[in-house]
């Protein structure tokens, strides 16, 4: 987690406080993810398949679940229109709503599409969970 923290530490004080409440909820919700540095930003993955992650955009933090499409969450509405991701973002700690969060870390876990294999599937999506 160590490149997270360095991703992290590059950030203004609020954004920090955003990233590093997401990481650790994301990181006690997904103990068994590997999480590192992906297309530079922070990204977690079960089995080598992307399931959670969060970026800087200009104004604020997006928190991006790449199967977010069928969790069937309101909160998730800023969906990809290629794949099945959905996002959420916060501009301060105060937003994150972390039983929500949690939730949908549980969805992730049990819904998911096959992004690993998409270039080898030549840009073809199949459900893995």
């Amino acid at each position: 987690m160590q490149s997270i923290d360095c991703y992290t530490l590059q950030l203004n004080l609020q954004e920090q406080s955003i990233c590093t409440l997401l990481a650790k909820i994301i990181h006690d919700g997904l103990p068994k993810a590997e999480s590192n540095l992906w297309h530079a930003h922070p990204v977690w993955f079960m089995e080598g398949n992307p399931i959670v992650g969060y970026s800087k955009q200009k104004r604020d933090i997006r928190l991006m679940f790449w199967s977010g499409q069928d969790f069937d969450e309101p909160d998730l509405n800023v969906q990809g229109e290629k794949c099945k991701d959905a996002s959420i973002f916060y501009t301060d700690v105060s937003q994150i709503d972390a039983l929500a969060l949690e939730r949908w870390l549980q969805k992730a876990q049990m819904i998911q599409w096959d992004y690993k294999n998409l270039v080898k599937r030549k840009g073809v999506l199949v459900r893995i969970k």
